[in-house]
């Protein structure tokens, strides 16, 4: 069985040789982990087990897909927003829309004339189709993608003051990234559009969920209705205490929810997989705040056991990931041992990376 099929099998509850993963790690542990497998840090994902490849096509590419290597480093991308590497990610540091009136707002351009560069980032991951569960990431698609034009708290003040014009300026931005995923499920042999937007804290929403279905719900709709149409699963990505409105992402046709951090208030993985996991699939839920940065290796393989047998419960509808990027923190061995409860030894893991150099060597 090849990562694509093991995907969309877990997905359709039917029998897997192993349970899925698509685990995300920090960039210091990609590193680490990168020297210690002798591989180059690119390679990382694939040598550990990740079924899933996928890139991002929006937003999200300039702020996680742009490295730079030293701290003050910055990019303009093609929204005008300015991104700054502090520590080991981008921050936005400049907002192009902070202080706008309404009417230079609604004046705003959405940077259609770059869509081909946007596309191109799929062509190397849509080359892996034939093994790969393969997925192509539109976000942020809504209220994320707002704030970053605007600041968060203009955004907000907005929603508030003016939700009309808040209204229109979130479908600007919800429309900006369907004509992207129109064209990438036009374009590339899909498994899943991915869409995301992150709209709670890590004790809860961002707003009332009233209010993010007033003003954010209708938009992000269609995305997942764009993901159906084309007969792909719809993926969604929101961090923190989200549970207010998980029913509603279920009414909206959501397939996949991730990354369920489960020291979030009502964002207990297996609680969740008994309230929805009749319609719902899971991708996440291993705990990187706790358990798999400071517990013992036994700790560690009873957690993810746990996790792996309450998640499948129903016969899968289950990846398994992690709440968050796998810290720098985490012990090598507890990282190993999570992977030995999903199927995967560290001999295995090795001998990938083993074929993986072999491979770069007679390709040169």
């Amino acid at each position: 069985m090849n990562a694509k099929d093991r995907v969309h099998a877990a997905l359709r509850r039917e029998p897997v040789d192993r349970v899925p993963v698509f685990m995300w790690f920090h960039p210091g542990t990609t590193c680490r982990l990168a020297k210690l497998l002798e591989v180059a840090a690119e390679h990382v994902g694939t040598v550990m087990g990740n079924d899933v490849c996928m890139t991002w096509i929006n937003n999200n590419h300039a702020m996680e897909g742009i490295v730079h290597e030293r701290d003050g480093q910055s990019h303009v991308d093609f929204w005008g927003i300015k991104w700054v590497k502090e520590g080991p990610y981008n921050q936005v540091a400049r907002f192009p829309l902070a202080g706008a009136s309404p009417e230079e707002l609604l004046a705003y351009e959405f940077p259609a004339e770059h869509m081909e560069e946007l596309l191109a980032l799929m062509k190397p991951v849509a080359a892996r189709a034939d093994e790969y569960f393969i997925g192509c990431d539109i976000s942020p698609n809504v209220f994320e993608m707002y704030w970053r034009l605007r600041s968060m708290e203009q955004a907000m003040l907005d929603m508030a003051a003016n939700p009309d014009l808040a209204f229109e300026m979130l479908g600007r931005c919800g429309r900006f990234a369907l004509m992207l995923g129109e064209a990438a499920c036009q374009r590339f042999p899909l498994d899943w559009l991915w869409s995301g937007d992150d709209v709670a804290s890590q004790r809860s929403m961002l707003m009332s969920p009233d209010c993010w279905r007033r003003l954010v719900k209708p938009h992000l709709a269609k995305a997942f209705e764009l993901a159906k149409s084309n007969g792909v699963w719809a993926a969604y990505h929101c961090c923190g205490a989200l549970r207010p409105i998980v029913g509603d992402l279920v009414e909206m046709g959501l397939d996949v929810l991730n990354p369920i951090q489960c020291n979030c208030p009502g964002m207990d993985p297996l609680e969740l997989k008994r309230e929805f996991g009749r319609e719902l699939s899971f991708m996440g839920g291993v705990d990187t705040q706790e358990i798999l940065p400071n517990g013992t290796v036994d700790e560690v393989r009873r957690a993810t056991r746990r996790l792996i047998d309450g998640m499948t419960a129903d016969g899968g509808g289950y990846i398994l990931a992690a709440s968050h990027t796998v810290p720098p923190e985490t012990p090598d061995e507890n990282i190993f041992a999570m992977y030995a409860e999903a199927g995967i030894t560290r001999q295995e893991i090795f001998d990938h990376a083993a074929t993986l150099r072999a491979t770069l060597r007679n390709n040169q």
